[in-house]
């Protein structure tokens, strides 16, 4: 039985096992190699999923061999934490196999972003999970450097509030409408989040403050993606707009992404603030999703409470 009631799984401590899975894209071992050394060293214990490094064309995996690692995990009493390896395509072809309630059963922190959004999206229609949006354990230093290593593990390991802060690098910086809003973050990976109308995933985005991040899709996608939301009524009663990176957005047009997100949230009424740095590009940011958020467009601050207790 789904309630309103919040699930905050514990945090994870050193000694703590979590599962590294693939349940999207194939994932790179030498990339993985890396994020377990980053892990190891903040005192967990990863172990690899049976078949974290499985292939089927663009999938890792057959839909059940991936299903069944997440359900593995979800029903592991050792396992406290799931780090997904990376994004790619797949989760939403897998998530109505999902033991949801081993999941209410034993809570625990699951991290990703992407199409990782998919899985985010599932856990918390069936579970209410509060979920970690940050970098997958396929790890590259160039894109996710110290700093954004340091918001992972704070997002992880404590149960501090998390703040964001909007920076002019950021191609979104220019996206604001000023106010202030609270209420749930929720979201993610704007694809995700239009690919979820109209199933059971589709989150009621009353009172919230959206979450949305996209990479490689052309400035008339971006639009295409939120005149359906809007369309649909996806966007009716929202707080306020939270606007991540948008990482090679662009095409041959003069309309930039940040054009396109300026025209198709600023009318509607709500705080939005662009320059985030939370999505696909470099210096990544971690940011819990299904807890309550402050978002300050006029400060240009994003602040959310945590995931775990």
């Amino acid at each position: 039985m789904i309630t309103d009631e919040i699930l905050r799984p514990p945090a994870l401590r050193p000694g703590d096992t979590v599962m590294l899975v693939s349940p999207s894209g194939p994932t790179r071992p030498e990339r993985v190699a890396r994020g377990i050394e980053l892990l190891t060293g903040w005192g967990l214990r990863p172990v690899l999923a049976p078949h974290a490094y499985a292939r089927h064309g663009y999938l890792a995996g057959t839909d059940d061999l991936r299903a069944a690692d997440l359900n593995a995990a979800f029903a592991d009493p050792e396992v406290r934490g799931v780090i997904c390896t990376r994004g790619g395509y797949g989760a939403q072809r897998i998530v109505d196999a999902l033991d949801m309630a081993a999941v209410r059963r034993d809570p625990k922190v699951v991290a990703g972003f992407s199409d990782i959004t998919a899985l985010q999206l599932a856990l918390w229609r069936g579970a209410r999970l509060a979920t970690v949006h940050g970098p997958g354990a396929a790890w590259t230093d160039e894109r996710t450097p110290l700093r954004s290593a340091e918001s992972l593990h704070a997002a992880l390991m404590t149960t501090e509030p998390v703040t964001v802060a909007a920076v002019p690098e950021e191609e979104t910086y220019p996206v604001r409408v000023p106010g202030r809003a609270t209420g749930r973050l929720l979201g993610g990976n704007l694809c995700l989040v239009a690919a979820s109308v109209g199933t059971p995933d589709m989150p009621d985005l009353t009172g919230a403050v959206l979450l949305v991040e996209d990479v490689q899709e052309p400035p008339y996608k971006v639009d295409r993606m939120l005149t359906q939301l809007r369309r649909a009524g996806a966007l009716d009663g929202l707080a306020g707009v939270a606007v991540g990176q948008f990482t090679d957005c662009a095409d041959g047009w003069a309309v930039t992404v940040a054009d396109v997100l300026a025209e198709r949230l600023g009318d509607l009424g709500v705080p939005v603030l662009g320059g985030l740095p939370v999505g696909h590009g470099v210096g990544q940011l971690t940011v819990p999703v299904g807890t309550e958020a402050t978002l300050d467009a006029t400060a240009g601050t994003l602040t959310v409470a945590p995931a775990v207790r």
